[in-house]
């Protein structure tokens, strides 16, 4: 169903969830105004939909020594299917690699990475990036400072004027 057929307590069951996924079947029920047995079936829906994906812990990556964070632009050569697919792997069995797109323009990846210092991230580059299938060129972007992080999607687009 689109969200435009989520109906309010739909939409505050997933508001909540996204700020606190800890929050208990009872402390939503009461949050949202309604028993607990609907509230449990509100929410197995939205994972039987798609709407919840999953739910997990966020750990605070500076607390585990990654104080950097850097978006690799990736240049490819024209690669197989069979060596795409060996690339994404790859990329999958990195942990420091925390996203990756495909992107239109110059470049044709782009992930973003945690490092501890900038000599680590030289290393990585090296041992790692440079050794995937089909790497050509990574142009870095080194972050100075989060001015905002959210894992929260908005539930529906904006509508402009």
């Amino acid at each position: 169903m689109p969200a435009a057929e989520l109906d309010a307590i739909d939409m505050k069951i997933l508001t909540l969830m996204q700020r606190d996924a800890s929050l208990t079947t009872a402390e939503l029920a009461e949050k949202v105004g309604i028993s607990q047995s609907p509230c449990w079936r509100r929410i197995q829906r939205l994972h039987d939909d798609g709407y919840i994906k999953g739910q997990v812990v966020i750990v605070d990556r500076e607390k585990l020594g990654f104080h950097m964070q850097i978006f690799a632009q990736v240049k490819m050569a024209r690669l197989s299917d069979e060596e795409r697919q060996t690339f994404f792997r790859g990329v999958e069995n990195i942990p420091e690699i925390l996203e990756c797109y495909t992107v239109f323009g110059e470049m044709d990846i782009l992930l973003k990475v945690v490092a501890p210092d900038v000599k680590w991230y030289q290393e990585f580059i090296f041992s790692s990036l440079m050794k995937l299938p089909g790497v050509q060129d990574i142009r870095s972007i080194v972050t100075l400072s989060e001015a905002k992080h959210t894992t929260a999607v908005p539930l529906k687009p904006r509508q402009f004027q």
